[in-house]
Formats: C-alpha cells, structure tokens, sequence
C-alpha cells in the first residue's frame, strides 16, 4: 500500500489543523493506521492510531482531549483532526499502515507498523 500524507502548515498556538492520508494500492479496511511525528533531533514517536474498524482509537498522552483521529474507509483516507496547537506539537507527522492484526499494547511502536507516508510538515508559532 501507498501513503501520501497531505495538509500540513504553519499555524499559531492555539488553532487547529487537519492533516489527512491518503491510501492507494491495497484493500484499506485490511490496514490498521497510525500517526506518528518526528521533531529535529528527537526520535520519531507516537501520536494516535486506529484500528481496521474504527472501533478502537489510542493516543499518546500528550494530545489526548486535542486531537482525533478518524478514518474513512471509503475514501482510503485516515485523518488526524489537531486543535489547541502548542509550539511542542511541530514536527513532520507520518502515517503508518499495518496489515493485519496489532499486537495489544504495541499500537504505539515504530516497529508494528508495515508502511509509512513521506510526512507533511506541521508548524506551530508560539
């Protein structure tokens, strides 16, 4: 499967952004997706994923009750709603797909996943 991510910016402390992605080349309802962002010289690390259905969503602790992620099946597109941006949430954000099932208590890991996007550039002004 391909990903292309998209919708990135520069915003200011406090406002919103969506950035999408967008799927081609498999079946994505098979893929259980992920966001992840990575800031100059830190690690790449988790933001939120979802599971095939949609019914299970996890976050990391930093963006829960500020982002929402969300897929939409039809459009092979899987969404990550931000608002009330900080200057620490700038950062490229990738999406990530994995085939099948993730193992509980992994959803967070680089390592889970199969596929990766080629990011889009979020930035937060303070």
């Amino acid at each position: 499967v391909q990903l292309q991510a998209s919708g990135g910016g520069l915003v200011q402390a406090g406002g919103s952004l969506r950035v999408s992605c967008a799927a081609s080349g498999g079946s994505f309802s098979m893929y259980n997706m992920g966001w992840f962002r990575q800031a100059p010289g830190k690690e790449r690390e988790f933001v939120a994923s979802i599971r095939r259905n949609g019914g299970s969503r996890y976050y990391h602790d930093s963006v829960k009750g500020r982002f929402t992620i969300s897929r939409d099946n039809a459009k092979s597109t899987v969404y990550l709603q931000m608002n009330s941006l900080k200057p620490e949430d700038t950062a490229v954000y990738y999406c990530s797909a994995r085939f099948g099932d993730l193992i509980a208590g992994l959803q967070g890991a680089v390592q889970s996943y199969n596929y990766w996007g080629q990011g889009t550039q979020v930035t937060v002004s303070s």
